[in-house]
């Protein structure tokens, strides 16, 4: 690999300086930090709630909601990877990372967003089974196989990012490297080098495809089946009931990929480059806080377990109208 002249001196001593977003007047930093401050709460609470409610409600010991909780799991771990250090930079100005702990945070970042493409179809083809064929529902859908599923998905995600990180590593950078970012994002590092990120940009966009358009084809053939299925059922209340099955999950997918389209466009279009950066951001941040509210405003049997959790009845009053 040719590299051109670099002013480092090695790994080590190389520091890494996120610029955030360039234009922002300093002014604004502070009502932006409450914002995402309220969103990360928003993201902890809504998700915790999830978490707790489907662990302690025996009711919903079944399939979707132990994918469910996976995915609240991952929404918590992903943006506690990134919107931390957006709050230091934001209210402190701690903009530096050292060399491991941006790299850390590019591979935790990148692997937990291929967990939940892969939950997401793992969940796709909960619903197909569930709705095209119910009859074998819970031979196929056993408890082990639930869990083989999940952790494939979790496996698969971990070991994706691995090549793309490793090679980035190796990358010649300067003592003070300047990511335009408000976090160690893949792209963004590669460009802060100093050596022929070529092949390097190529391997990041043949991964994205990877775990973004192929799961993405494996979940609109999911539902290319679920809605063969629906449309052969002849009562309107049977169509009604498959569709409600499906419509937080196909929400929360419409979200996830609106978001990483309007990260792609961002960073491909001849935009500025406060663009590319909130497009990016937008995605860390926008599916973690709207899957809780879809799942609570929308699934009628998670918003009882929260309602009994959060508001016990009185022993006292059981039985009385």
């Amino acid at each position: 690999m040719e590299t051109t002249a670099c002013n480092g001196s090695g790994h080590s001593s190389t520091i890494f300086y996120l610029v955030g977003i360039p234009s922002l007047p300093k002014s604004l930093f502070l009502p932006i930090f409450f914002v995402f401050l309220l969103l990360y709460l928003l993201i902890l609470l809504g998700n915790t709630l999830i978490l707790v409610a489907v662990v302690t409600d025996t009711r919903l010991h079944k399939p979707m909601y132990f994918f469910l909780i996976n995915l609240s799991a991952l929404d918590i771990l992903f943006t506690t990877t990134t919107v931390p250090k957006m709050l230091s930079l934001l209210w402190l100005g701690d903009r530096f990372l050292s060399f491991p702990a941006c790299f850390l945070q590019m591979y935790l970042f990148h692997s937990f967003s291929c967990s939940e493409a892969f939950i997401l179809v793992v969940m796709a083809y909960d619903r197909y089974v569930a709705i095209c064929r119910p009859l074998r529902y819970r031979v196929l859908m056993t408890p082990h196989t639930n869990v083989a599923l999940a952790t494939c998905a979790w496996l698969s995600a971990f070991l994706l990012p691995i090549p793309a990180v490793v090679q980035t590593s190796h990358l010649a950078f300067d003592n003070t490297a300047h990511i335009y970012h408000c976090f160690c994002d893949h792209l963004a590092v590669v460009q802060a080098s100093c050596s022929d990120t070529t092949p390097q940009t190529f391997m990041g966009f043949c991964i994205a495809m990877v775990v973004s358009f192929l799961p993405f084809l494996l979940v609109l053939l999911s539902y290319a089946h679920i809605l063969a299925s629906v449309l052969r059922i002849s009562s309107r209340e049977g169509c009604s009931r498959a569709f409600c099955t499906c419509s937080s999950h196909l929400l929360v997918v419409g979200t996830y990929y609106s978001s990483i389209a309007i990260a792609y466009v961002a960073y491909r279009a001849d935009l500025p480059l406060d663009f590319h950066v909130m497009g990016n951001v937008v995605y860390a941040v926008l599916t973690p806080v709207l899957n809780p509210l879809i799942y609570t405003l929308r699934n009628k049997d998670v918003k009882a377990a929260i309602t009994r959790m959060t508001c016990p009845r009185d022993p006292k009053n059981v039985g009385k109208p």
